[in-house]
């Protein structure tokens, strides 16, 4: 088979060389791609980015399965310009993804369907959020209403912080993409607790539950300094036990499937909660995603045994049977990455270093690339998380004792990265 992996970053890099591994694949074609991907020999960068052009493409080259990584070309609408042309992909449709590239239609469908989430308001005044913020006191959390990589939040531990953060929000060259032509905010209550990630491959009213994973958002050690689209992330999360699990299908998935279905807008697709899982074992919703996680994916993949493609053909076929009678087979070991990021990450990366050090993969490590070119036989940084370093061991422990071992042979002018990614689980 041939297969069209929509994206450039390191979770299309992971999945592109998860799919790979089935013994059905022939080609893989990744649009953009990264330096990553470049140099893979069973796979071809294509310069496409045009939902029309990409269709176009898949249709001319015959390819049977195309897989949307990223949340930009789900919310424009890819998934609808592939199927409404017959072709097979696997995503959420334009509406459905309005889960991640909408936080006010986020926050009002877990209202109206009862999915635990945080208090909110929702603002496109900013004297009137300016006034919220002074009334509530903080810490307070800011949201972007848009899709904005990951860096659209702001944790505000004091009231300047909060007022600074909705000025740069509804400004009107924030940087990101609002989707009613109109700066909006939403405000929510600060929740204690540990933040985890829960993913499903859906269908419908089905869902596959992949392995537990915990993000390491801010940029240095002991969750200091700014937020970040993710400086790390391990598999599985120890705070999601059985019984978390249990609840988080209930009182989560299970809900948010049928409110999608009850509203007209079924979803297929990767479905990603982060929640907040508090002292007492409440959980609560912080945000949906559209799609996997950025740096998860790359440990879960690790993980994975079972074959990804037999998976995703699964979630996009007729007979939703087929995603039923899936049972996913997990690596018992825990796997740890580590992100390497550019020089002034997360606000103006510096690009074009030459990266040293690359290793050959392996079944026990992978380096993922995510802002990397290939040109000219060097690998060059081109964006801001350039790298994610993951590695498997018997423990937490042992794979960030792998990981970082391999990611100190790594080097490339004004790089950083985190020393204590799954410090929680080793705490634990």
């Amino acid at each position: 088979m041939k297969i069209l992996m929509v994206g450039g970053g390191g979770r299309e890099h992971a999945l592109a060389w998860k799919l790979n591994q089935s013994p059905q694949v022939q080609r893989i074609y990744v649009a953009l791609g990264n330096g990553g991907t470049a140099k893979h020999k069973d796979f071809d960068n294509i310069a496409l980015t045009d939902k029309v052009a990409l269709r176009e493409w898949a249709q001319a080259h015959a390819i049977d399965l195309t897989v949307v990584g990223p949340e930009a070309p789900l919310a424009a609408g890819v998934v609808d310009e592939f199927r409404n042309h017959g072709l097979r992909i696997f995503g959420p449709t334009q509406a459905a993804a309005q889960l991640e590239s909408s936080k006010a239609f986020s926050k009002a469908f877990m209202l109206r369907h009862g999915i635990p989430t945080a208090e909110y308001q929702s603002f496109e005044d900013a004297a009137l959020a300016h006034a919220y913020v002074d009334a509530q006191g903080a810490p307070i959390v800011v949201k972007a209403d848009g899709l904005a990589a990951g860096k659209g939040v702001v944790v505000a531990m004091d009231i300047q912080e909060a007022h600074a953060a909705i000025d740069h929000m509804l400004a009107k060259d924030a940087g990101v993409q609002h989707n009613h032509g109109v700066a909006r905010v939403v405000i929510e209550e600060f929740l204690e607790g540990e933040e985890a990630s829960f993913m499903v491959v859906a269908q419908g009213l089905t869902a596959v539950t992949l392995a537990t994973s915990q993000d390491h958002k801010r940029l240095l050690d002991a969750d200091m300094g700014p937020n970040t689209g993710g400086m790390g992330a391990y598999s599985p999360a120890p705070v999601v036990t059985p019984e978390i699990h249990a609840k988080v299908m209930r009182e989560v998935i299970h809900p948010t499937l049928k409110g999608m279905q009850q509203d007209g807008i079924p979803y297929t697709g990767f479905l990603y909660a982060g929640l907040m899982i508090d002292s007492a074992g409440k959980v609560k919703v912080l945000e949906f995603n559209c799609r996997m996680g950025d740096p998860e994916t790359q440990p879960i993949m690790m993980r994975l045994k079972s074959d990804l493609l037999e998976l995703l053909w699964a979630a996009t076929d007729a007979d939703t049977q087929q995603l039923e009678n899936i049972e996913l087979q997990w690596d018992r070991r825990c796997a740890l990455g580590v992100v390497m990021a550019a020089a002034n990450y997360p606000s103006t990366p510096e690009v074009g270093q030459e990266i040293h050090g690359l290793p050959s993969d392996s079944e026990e490590a992978m380096v993922f690339h995510a802002g990397t070119v290939f040109q000219d036989g060097k690998v060059l940084t081109s964006g801001g998380r350039v790298l994610c370093v993951t590695a498997l061991g018997d423990t937490v422990k042992q794979a960030q004792h792998h990981a970082y071992a391999l990611a100190d042979k790594l080097h490339f002018k004004g790089m950083q990265m985190r020393r204590d990614i799954g410090f929680r689980a080793i705490r634990r």
